[in-house]
């Protein structure tokens, strides 16, 4: 599941959709800041759950969290990519409940965590255990 889907949790925080690629104008937002703000946090993931209450950007990202996982993020910035990285990681240490309830929503067959095994096991990062 790794890091395409916080690519797109990611992509709560800082994409839109350009023609080939998604654009670089949020690439240098302080993801630090934002996951360190729980009102920030947790208003993106209720979004990213319900699509309720979404702010332009985040509803951006909840549409194309699923072409993201589908393509390992193959129009994400390099920036994007390292951003999603630290969110997955994060989400995974910190909102592990959560982490997983996006996965069923957004991954119901646990595909991904089978194709972002192997890069996960590289950056010591463990999944929590579905439930």
């Amino acid at each position: 599941m790794s890091k395409l889907f916080i690519s797109f949790i990611v992509l709560v925080f800082v994409v839109y959709v350009h023609t080939d690629s998604y654009t670089d104008e949020f690439d240098n937002i302080d993801i630090d800041e934002i996951l360190a703000n729980k009102r920030l946090v947790d208003n993106y993931l209720y979004c990213l759950k319900t699509g309720k209450k979404c702010t332009p950007d985040a509803q951006k990202a909840k549409e194309l969290l699923p072409n993201a996982l589908q393509t390992k993020c193959s129009k994400c910035t390099d920036a994007q990519k390292e951003k999603t990285q630290k969110i997955v990681e994060w989400a995974i240490k910190n909102k592990p409940d959560d982490f997983l309830e996006l996965e069923k929503q957004y991954d119901p067959d646990h595909q991904y965590r089978n194709t972002y095994a192997d890069e996960l096991r590289g950056r010591n990062i463990v999944l929590p255990p579905l439930k």
